[in-house]
């Protein structure tokens, strides 16, 4: 079964997340706390844990958070869901807006490694139901315009 991993916040852009209990999902908003709310297309930021792992193997000590992520999902294979697509995530429902994004100054992930995931496999969405969202919360893909 799909999962939420972590939900983690900042509170200032250009630092890393951290892991908070629940999160806070609201429309046209994006998440309570976070830096990178507001009424724009990419309120969320979601990873999978599949794709944080790849990083591991380089940095083992990468936390939840670290790629400025806001969810982790452990077995559902984000970067290959259309834009478009609906997720329930506990009690919420976001839609995907974008798949990757341009990595403009390189973090220190890819400072280090020489590369990073965020830019290709990172996902942003935006609520279309608001709601908390937990740590073991299930993930589902719903169907078109669903709620």
């Amino acid at each position: 079964m799909a999962q939420v991993v972590s939900v983690n916040i900042s509170e200032k852009k250009g630092t890393v997340k951290k892991a908070v209990p629940e999160i806070r999902l609201r429309l046209r908003h994006g998440i309570e706390g976070d830096a990178h709310a507001g009424d724009w297309h990419r309120q969320i930021s979601l990873l999978a844990e599949e794709s944080a792992d790849k990083m591991r193997a380089l940095l083992p000590d990468l936390q939840p958070g670290a790629f400025a992520e806001n969810i982790n999902t452990r077995g559902v294979d984000l970067k290959r869901l259309p834009v478009g697509t609906r997720l329930r995530l506990g009690e919420t429902v976001v839609e995907v807006t974008q798949i990757g994004k341009q990595c403009h100054s390189g973090c220190e992930i890819k400072k280090a490694t020489g590369t990073c995931v965020m830019p290709t496999e990172g996902i942003f969405a935006v609520v279309v139901r608001e709601g908390r969202v937990r740590k073991g919360d299930p993930i589902e893909i719903l169907g078109e315009g669903e709620t």
